[in-house]
């Protein structure tokens, strides 16, 4: 169908990318005609597509990427082109993530965890060139409107204060399985603890940390090259 609405998935997560290409697939009146796993591959194909007159309608952007973040990506792809209708897609949403890529130009915003129908509607909104942010982010918005007006910002990044010294080597040794992805369950038995002890280890290591989950806490140890 030529009114069909074409996407360019830009996703790192190849089990992630495929699910967002076969769920979109699927849907009536969408058709994903291309695929890239890192930043830069997506400017790159989204000008080969233009070129052969295959322009995306939508970009489905995920935030962390190697070579080049999502952020980049957008800010690169809506300097050439400003017609480009990219929206966020991320498990983060950190108050300076959604200020970022808002001012970088994305059209809309939305966490991996919503529902399908959600991410659906959202494209068709974007594509018909209403702008969306997922109201759980709105307010968060808002807020970094407001902290950035201050010069303040609430995403974890290299020169915040990072109380590293604070944490006793069996924490650090934790930090490093958990920013693997292990699960509790996981960490005890390659350290030799009960799954109780490793709890409440993950629970002192958010509290020192000053974040909210465990992904928040593997991200902030990433950047900080703790290991």
């Amino acid at each position: 169908m030529t009114n069909d609405i074409t996407i360019l998935i830009c996703e790192d997560q190849t089990l992630m990318r495929h699910g967002l290409c076969t769920i979109l697939e699927l849907e009536p009146g969408m058709k994903v005609i291309g695929e890239t796993a890192d930043g830069e591959e997506a400017v790159a194909s989204y000008q080969a597509l233009r070129a052969r007159n295959m322009t995306p309608d939508i970009v489905l952007m995920d935030v962390e990427m190697p070579r080049m973040n999502g952020v980049q990506a957008t800010t690169a792809l809506i300097a050439s082109h400003p017609q480009a209708h990219i929206i966020i897609l991320t498990t983060f949403d950190y108050e300076d993530y959604v200020f970022d890529a808002i001012k970088a130009g994305a059209m809309g915003y939305l966490l991996k965890d919503v529902p399908a129908s959600d991410l659906m509607a959202t494209i068709r909104k974007v594509h018909a060139g209403e702008p969306f942010i997922q109201p759980r982010l709105a307010n968060k918005l808002l807020i970094e409107f407001g902290r950035k007006g201050r010069g303040l910002s609430t995403r974890p990044q290299s020169s915040r204060t990072f109380p590293e010294e604070d944490l006793s080597t069996r924490e650090t040794e934790i930090l490093k399985l958990l920013a693997e992805g292990a699960s509790n369950r996981k960490i005890a038995e390659q350290l030799g603890l009960a799954e109780g002890t490793v709890k409440n280890h993950v629970s002192n290591i958010l509290s020192k940390l000053q974040t909210e989950n465990r992904t928040q806490a593997a991200y902030l140890a990433r950047e900080r090259k703790l290991f």
